[in-house]
């Protein structure tokens, strides 16, 4: 089998987190079915990802940019005291080792109680849930 975009596209639309992939310029060129799922309108294809980052969180992803420029790979962002969630910088390099965009991954909270929940199932319940 040839692994082909459709091929690509399908493995990432199975992932159960968000992949919402963003290139140098910090222009959105891609997300999964889950990011498109849990983002909904607040994320777009084509805009810049301050449109739902705010401007302050600029300084701190260009210097992800740079570390990442001289070699680190995925580097710890944050603890999301709102979501429980851990929140990492990821940069996708191309096939000569250069910088050529990045994603946030993002690790759910789980529990003993709750560790054979599906990370959908978790999302659904989530989104349910008033905040």
């Amino acid at each position: 089998m040839e692994i082909t975009f459709e091929v690509l596209k399908a493995i990432l639309d199975a992932y159960p987190y968000e992949v919402v992939f963003v290139d140098r310029t910090h222009t959105v060129r891609w997300m999964n079915r889950t990011a498109l799922t849990r983002y909904g309108q607040r994320v777009i294809i084509g805009n810049s990802l301050f449109n739902c980052h705010n401007e302050s969180t600029k300084p701190k992803i260009e210097n992800f940019l740079r570390r990442a420029d001289e070699g680190e790979d995925e580097m710890f962002e944050t603890y999301n005291r709102k979501t429980g969630e851990r929140e990492f910088f990821v940069p996708v390099k191309d096939q000569d080792g250069k910088v050529i965009g990045y994603f946030e991954r993002h690790e759910v909270p789980w529990t003993p109680e709750n560790a054979s929940e599906p990370v959908g199932e978790y999302w659904l319940r989530r989104l349910a849930k008033p905040e």
